[in-house]
Formats: structure tokens, sequence, C-alpha cells
């Protein structure tokens, strides 16, 4: 059901690109709330006390399933976007650099974090959101998302850096 509310969009955001969107999942009431409801139920053995979701679709599934898993919610965000200090972590795109930031004081040492976002991909954002939750002493030990691109090998990179990953589904090739 969830695969099926995911539009795909080719040749975006350049050609030979399979944009996997998923706002067509989440303006269907009843599949964004199975969405959230699967990743819920997947954590329920799992306690955290926050959930760190990337900017920007992952916001939207991040505070959700915040609420859904009693945690409080931090924001992943691009430079500049954050008013108070931050820590920004740089990370390599296909097509240049980009870099996320937290407040300094988002996660403290030893909360017990789940990283959450719409997509992976390569897993490049995701490592950076990593890196700068263990900067800050947290325990991030598992990260969600509601598509996977396995073609692309973020999955197992996360695997690599000892997290273990979870998505609803999954799309082969780019």
């Amino acid at each position: 059901m969830i695969e099926a509310l995911i539009r795909t969009i080719p040749d975006y955001p350049k050609p030979g690109v399979q944009f996997r969107d998923i706002t067509t999942l989440l303006q269907d009431r009843q599949g964004f709330a199975a969405a959230i409801d699967a990743l819920s139920l997947h954590y329920t053995s799992h306690a955290f006390d926050k959930v760190l979701a990337i900017e920007s679709r992952g916001f939207i599934v991040g505070a959700a399933l915040a609420i859904q898993l009693g945690a409080g919610f931090v924001p992943a965000r691009k430079p500049g976007k954050l008013p108070a200090a931050t820590i920004s972590q740089s990370y390599t795109l296909e097509y240049g650099m980009d870099a996320l930031e937290l407040h300094k004081d988002a996660i403290q040492p030893g909360e017990r974090v789940l990283l959450v976002d719409d997509l992976i991909a390569t897993g490049g954002t995701a490592m950076a959101a990593v890196a700068l939750v263990r900067q800050l002493g947290g325990l991030l030990a598992h990260a969600t998302f509601i598509v996977d691109l396995p073609d692309l090998g973020g999955m197992q990179r996360l695997q690599s850096a000892g997290i273990r990953g979870f998505a609803l589904c999954q799309f082969e090739g780019h």
C-alpha cells in the first residue's frame, strides 16, 4: 500500500534520476497514518529520548513519529536556518558539497536518538546527521526511512557505521 502511494518523477532533479516523491503519500490520510503506524510499531520495543529528522520531508515523518514514540523532536537543518548556537557537518553530494546543522543543546550526552528521513539513497546526508549526534554525545543506533534506494548503498553505509536501518519500502534504480 505505501509503495503504491509514492509518485515517481522521471529525470528530476537531473536526467536519469527517478525521484521518489512522498508528498502523494502524505496527502493520503490513511496512507500517511499507516506509514507512521508501521514505523512506530517497528520501534515499540525501543526507547528513544529524541527523534532527529533531516530537512525537509524528514521533518513531517519525524515529528509525527516522535509523538507516537513519546520522544522529543530535533530538526537537522541546512546551514543558517537555526537561530541559536549550532554545530555543523559537511557532506558530499553527487553534484557538490552541502552541510547539516544542529543546535548545540539539541541532544545531551547519553540520549538515545532515532534518525528519520523520508528516503535514503547514498547515505551521505544520514551519515552527516550521525556525525552530529555523536559529536554531541548522543547514542544513535537506529535510522528509519519511508523509502530505501538499495542500488545506491546508503543502508549498507549505515550498517558499516553500526546503525540498524529500516525502511517501509524499496525502489530499484536511482
